[in-house]
């Protein structure tokens, strides 16, 4: 396992779509689908956000449709063929009892945010997808991925799987770490981190390369494991990325370390007023710029 940290940025990379990234837009949709959703506690809630989240990206004029039996919102920005694609996802439903404005609004504003200046700015290959019944096993996730035959597969160049991306403190001692994990990591929880395993650790080195052409102050912090030995860790396969990693699609998950850093994990006080929606536009930044320069479109 390795910790790397992205360097500071200098802002060199200069792109409209960067310049259109708005923290009030990601507040905007943090705070739509501020509401418990559970898919069976809360079922008609979850078809609410289910259709809200389709016709959003309908309106961005991608190519959308529900796949599976849980209703994964699936988006291409152009009609789906065999040329390669990045997927960027999150998934939409909550536990029982909570708004679940981290987990996983913050993660959902991020893919649409992104989609949306993508799709004005920029004219790149992108599929969202937006999985149901995370909490329940990550059956809609790995429903999708079962669901892909492995030509399809394939042209998934990168996966990036968001993880409850909004809350950051300056706090002393914020930040805790699994008990088993044998690296320290930072002990003030103001960074996004990204994990990575060995199909996708290239992916992790590139977005940190990203990151230091773009203009933020959140910190990136890299974790890479090697030779499966993710699978010695089981907070780190909690996420929608797993699916990926186990069919062997390079994937990243990015987090802010959920119930290691924010009290509210799981909980009613999960609300938006609690999350940082200039940290969450620095993610989407990131997420941005990797996605510019990886399809040299900068």
């Amino acid at each position: 396992m390795l910790i790397t940290k992205a360097h500071f940025s200098d802002g060199s990379l200069q792109h409209p779509a960067l310049s259109a990234i708005s923290p009030s837009a990601l507040r905007e949709t943090v705070e739509a689908l501020a509401f418990p959703r559970h898919y069976e506690a809360n079922r008609e809630a979850n078809e609410c956000a289910r259709d809200w989240i389709f016709e959003k990206l309908c309106d961005l004029g991608f190519h959308v449709g529900l796949q599976g039996d849980y209703d994964n919102v699936i988006a291409d920005s152009q009609k789906p063929s065999e040329n390669s694609t990045i997927l960027v996802g999150a998934h939409y439903d909550t536990v029982p009892g909570t708004p679940g404005a981290d987990d996983n609004n913050s993660a959902i504003s991020v893919c649409l945010e992104a989609a949306k200046v993508l799709s004005r700015h920029a004219e790149v290959p992108l599929t969202v997808a937006v999985f149901n019944r995370e909490e329940d096993g990550l059956l809609g996730s790995s429903d999708f991925v079962r669901s892909l035959g492995p030509s399809i597969r394939n042209t998934i160049s990168e996966a990036h799987i968001f993880e409850m991306v909004g809350y950051y403190t300056d706090v002393a001692n914020s930040q805790s770490k699994p008990a088993n994990m044998p690296i320290p990591i930072p002990d003030v929880g103001n960074f996004i981190g990204i994990i990575s395993n060995s199909s996708s650790n290239k992916i992790a080195s590139r977005v940190l390369r990203s990151a230091s052409s773009i203009e933020i102050s959140t910190p990136l912090i890299s974790l890479k494991t090697f030779l499966g030995m993710e699978k010695l860790f089981r907070d780190l396969l909690r996420s929608d990325h797993t699916p990926f990693w186990q069919a062997g699609v390079p994937a990243l998950m990015w987090t802010d370390t959920s119930n290691f850093r924010n009290p509210h994990y799981h909980a009613p006080t999960d609300t938006p007023e609690t999350l940082d929606y200039e940290a969450l536009a620095d993610v989407t930044r990131i997420l941005v710029g990797h996605i510019l320069l990886s399809s040299n479109t900068s």
